[in-house]
């Protein structure tokens, strides 16, 4: 079973007669329902198709938070063979909301930096919920320099609802660790691909997806605020974060409109969480399409573009 939205209700009680009658139909001296299943299983997937077609961007930022979607640990254990995680900034501490490293993509070697919501209630506290702290982008920074040492491309997966806002990572310059690795990811002279597999959210997201190639999963989000923050700023009412959502165009859909990310990739019906190998094989086949199209561009052309690209952005729209 499927842990079901509160808009798949529809879907979710088709698949429980479904179930029902499974198990009436297994039962020794059973009746023969296979017809009714066959028909109710159709009718479940006719529903989610109607479902997925028009999701509202609210719905789209459940899906990104489904708790069954795949994670940077599971990108990682598909995707990356070999791979060696290093660990601290150097300067202060171990950051488990960031996962950096090394490793073969595919057979080619590659950086990756990761932000790891965690799985369960241990995993989701060891990481922090994917919410680094500045020694989490100083350890990124520090990855990213040593891969543009070795001439290695550069791997980002972007899942985090924001950089963490408590009051020692204020302390220990979070504001700065965030520009530092966003200006790092700006002057980098070697290919930098970033996917936004979850959650993008504000200046914890784009610290490592100021990329030459950004690319987003078709039911991810990318916003300068979560839209519940926005909804209290604005209203002092988080329960207007539906409102939030739809005018801040933070789905993947506007956001390639807009051209602030290069590309969506698509997902399994339901979402990446009904069909996880799926969902990352194709993000994969995607992000070694674009590491294939930056791989003849020299450092300085690399820079530039990505430079450009960025300060691009909302030059052509009216207001």
């Amino acid at each position: 079973m499927h842990n079901y939205l509160d808009f798949e209700k529809p879907v979710a009680d088709l698949d429980s007669q479904i179930l029902e009658l499974k198990k009436i139909g297994s039962g020794e001296n059973s009746l023969d329902v296979s017809e009714d299943i066959q028909r109710l299983e159709k009718r479940s997937g006719d529903a989610l198709v109607d479902l997925y077609k028009k999701l509202t961007p609210w719905q789209k930022t459940q899906v990104a938070r489904h708790p069954d979607r795949p994670h940077c640990s599971d990108y990682l254990a598909r995707l990356v063979s070999d791979f060696t995680p290093l660990a601290g900034d150097r300067l202060f501490a171990e950051d488990h909301a960031i996962i950096a490293g090394f490793g073969r993509f595919r057979g080619r070697p590659v950086a990756v930096i990761g932000q790891e919501k965690g799985a369960d209630t241990q995993s989701r506290l060891k990481h922090n919920f994917g919410m680094a702290r500045p020694e989490g982008y100083r350890k990124a920074v520090r990855i990213m320099e040593l891969a543009e040492r070795f001439g290695l491309p550069v791997v980002t997966l972007v899942d985090t609802a924001g950089a963490y806002p408590g009051i020692g990572a204020e302390e220990r310059g979070q504001a700065e660790a965030i520009a530092r690795s966003t200006e790092t990811c700006l002057g980098l002279e070697v290919p930098l691909v970033a996917l936004v597999i979850g959650e993008g959210g504000s200046g914890g997201a784009i610290a490592i997806a100021a990329a030459n190639r950004v690319l987003m999963l078709e039911h991810a989000i990318y916003s300068v605020i979560s839209p519940e923050a926005g909804a209290s700023i604005l209203w002092r009412d988080a329960g207007r974060a539906k409102d939030v959502a739809q005018a801040m165009k933070i789905t993947a859909q506007d956001l390639k409109g807009f051209g602030i990310i290069d590309e969506i990739v698509g997902e399994p019906l339901g979402g990446a969480h009904r069909d996880k190998t799926a969902a990352i094989d194709m993000a994969g086949d995607r992000v070694e399409a674009a590491l294939a199209e930056l791989g003849g561009l020299d450092g300085r052309t690399l820079k530039a573009q990505r430079r450009e690209k960025f300060l691009a952005i909302g030059r052509d729209l009216k207001v």
